[in-house]
Formats: structure tokens, sequence, C-alpha cells
């Protein structure tokens, strides 16, 4: 009888990676009041009176500070959401996003 050799078929194995992450950074300016950038932080990224203050302070001493971490869609939504809603009421705020290392 002849021998019968079996291969087990093997099926890749799938990995997905991670979604890259990008940061929202606040950039500083001399003309928006800070009142109204606790406001922005406070709507849009649901931060506490106190998380949003320590914020726009370190943007204010540094120039800019990173806000939060998301997916690169949401991040590029709440920058340009928080940015629409400066130049809605006429000052130059500015959110950018750019990608985590």
């Amino acid at each position: 009888m002849p021998e019968t050799i079996t291969v087990p078929r093997t099926k890749p194995k799938l990995e997905t990676e991670r979604p890259r992450l990008h940061k929202v950074i606040l950039v500083n300016d001399d003309y928006t009041p800070r009142e109204f950038v606790v406001t922005v932080l406070k709507g849009e990224f649901h931060m506490s009176e106190d998380q949003a203050h320590r914020v726009m302070i370190t943007a204010h001493r540094r120039g800019v500070c990173v806000v939060a971490v998301f997916t690169r869609d949401v991040a590029e939504t709440k920058a340009t959401r928080a940015t629409d809603a400066g130049k809605a009421k006429g000052y130059p705020l500015q959110f950018t996003t750019e990608p985590e290392e």
C-alpha cells in the first residue's frame, strides 16, 4: 500500500496594525483671550477647567503645547473645529496636527 502524506494547509496570520496616532497642538498667539482658549479646550477636548488652564499656560510660555493624541481623522477633525471656533469669533486661534513618533 502506497504511503499517503498529508500536508496541513496553513492559513497566513493576518495581523492588523494599530492606526498611527497624531498629536493635536495648540499654537500660541498674542491676540486670543486666555478665557476663550480655555473655553475651546473644555468644549472640544472635554477638559476640566484646571486641565484646560494648564494647557493654555504651557502654550503661552513655550509657544506650543500638545493638547491630545488621537487617530489621524479624529485629530484633524478636532483641530479644525477648534480653529474654526476661533475664526468664528475673529481670533487667530490655531490648532495643528502632526504624526506622533
